[in-house]
């Protein structure tokens, strides 16, 4: 898709978090409301019609940009968060990172077999957390799962869309 209005308005950030990285930086499009905006439309395009009932925002980023498109398509979110963050009792999903183990969990009644989950989060790079997430929500046998993303970078991780179940449709509205 890659927009004019979403590219004119994201930051990239050379050399962060470590030298040769060029982080690119979704809070410049969530500050300019036409970004946000062209966000939350091109989303609800490619969801609309598919029955999704509750979005899965991946913690932290992921959060802004389910809600507001939850809101549109008339679903409810339920929250991926790093462990302890939920109060109730939750279902875990750990997975191996570059430098160690990480965990992911969500509620324990968050889910049911009737509903239709998209995943979102805000970077595909590597695929860890977000794979860690599918898996996550399949433990709940939901009928179908969709994963988004507003940035993807397959040139940088070209192999990584294979790495994900084939049942599962993924999306990315920027791509570099």
């Amino acid at each position: 898709m890659n927009s004019k209005i979403l590219l004119d308005n994201l930051r990239c950030i050379p050399d962060w978090p470590v030298k040769g990285v060029n982080f690119r930086d979704v809070t410049t499009l969530f500050k300019s409301s036409e970004a946000l905006q062209e966000i939350t439309d091109e989303m609800y395009e490619l969801y609309k019609d598919r029955g999704i009932t509750k979005i899965v925002g991946i913690e932290s980023r992921g959060f802004v940009m389910s809600s507001a498109l939850a809101l549109r398509l008339g679903a409810g979110i339920v929250l991926c968060r790093k462990p302890g963050k939920l109060p109730c009792e939750t279902v875990q999903e750990s997975y191996a990172k570059e430098y160690g183990i990480d965990t992911i969990e969500i509620h324990k009644d968050a889910i049911n077999e009737n509903d239709v989950i998209l995943l979102h989060d805000d970077l595909l790079a590597t695929g860890g957390t977000m794979r860690a997430a599918c898996s996550l929500v399949k433990k709940f046998n939901p009928k179908k799962v969709y994963c988004n993303f507003i940035i993807e970078l397959e040139k940088e991780f070209p192999e990584c869309r294979s790495t994900f179940d084939e049942d599962i449709e993924i999306s990315s509205l920027l791509k570099f």
